[in-house]
């Protein structure tokens, strides 16, 4: 396990563990909470096939920590190459070739929501709560919350969940497509791990990597691109099949 001062990192079975660790709430000290090329070299090296983000002990993340914040603020530039970085660790996350499981227990506020809407899939426990309450002290989401959140929930979820900054339960979250998976709490962990298994357990990463490029393909391309693009790959593996079966015959 690898640890800095807002994250712990581990790799089991092809999947990767990254916690934000700083209990009880699991505040965010920085926005870039851990380093995009230090994740870039160990998913490479330890052919990693999955993520679950999580949260140390009974919380996810309650998101920025306010002193921190305003106290960034009193640099603007700084503030915005900071956010930047954080904004960047985020679409590292959203573009992985990998699929990124947030597994949520109980708060998951600001900083912590949009890092849970950057990932592909959400496990959340019945307990868990979400909000995006920086209109309550003025601010709006700043690592590409909002953007992220009305991709999945309509424009009237979106706008009353951003403005008035009101807490939701699991079951609202899940109406607005925010909550995939709803588990008991003290499965949340477990539940995502063994759905990644299961996922990618019997799938070599180049196969993961297509299917996550071509999922990818259909929200940046054509359809008629996205379509050509998923067929090249099909061909490509199907080749690659056919490969490996002639050498196994001639052997």
């Amino acid at each position: 396990m690898e640890r800095n001062k807002n994250a712990e990192w581990d790799v089991r079975n092809s999947i990767g563990i990254l916690t934000l660790s700083n209990p009880p709430e699991n505040y965010l000290m920085e926005p870039e909470f851990i380093g995009v090329e230090f994740l870039q070299s160990r998913i490479q090296n330890e052919r990693v096939k999955g993520i679950i983000l999580c949260g140390a002990g009974r919380h996810f993340s309650g998101g920025a920590k306010l002193e921190n914040l305003f106290q960034m603020a009193n640099d603007r530039d700084n503030m915005m190459r900071q956010l930047e970085k954080g904004k960047a660790l985020l679409d590292y996350f959203e573009y992985l070739e990998i699929p990124v499981i947030a597994a949520i227990k109980g708060v998951c506020f600001g900083a912590g929501l949009e890092i849970a809407l950057a990932a592909h899939l959400r496990v959340c426990s019945g307990n868990a709560l979400f909000a995006f309450p920086e209109s309550n002290y003025g601010l709006i989401p700043g690592l590409g919350g909002i953007e992220r959140l009305s991709e999945k929930a309509s424009f009237p979820q979106t706008l009353n969940m951003i403005l008035k900054g009101d807490i939701i339960d699991v079951k609202e979250a899940r109406e607005m497509k925010i909550a995939d998976y709803i588990v008991p709490d003290n499965e949340v962990f477990d539940f995502s791990f063994s759905l990644l298994k299961r996922m990618t357990e019997e799938r070599s990463l180049k196969v993961i990597h297509y299917v996550m490029r071509a999922l990818m393909n259909t929200k940046h391309l054509s359809i008629p691109e996205a379509m050509k693009e998923e067929t090249r790959m099909f061909c490509e593996l199907a080749s690659e099949e056919a490969e490996k079966r002639n050498k196994n015959q001639d052997n």
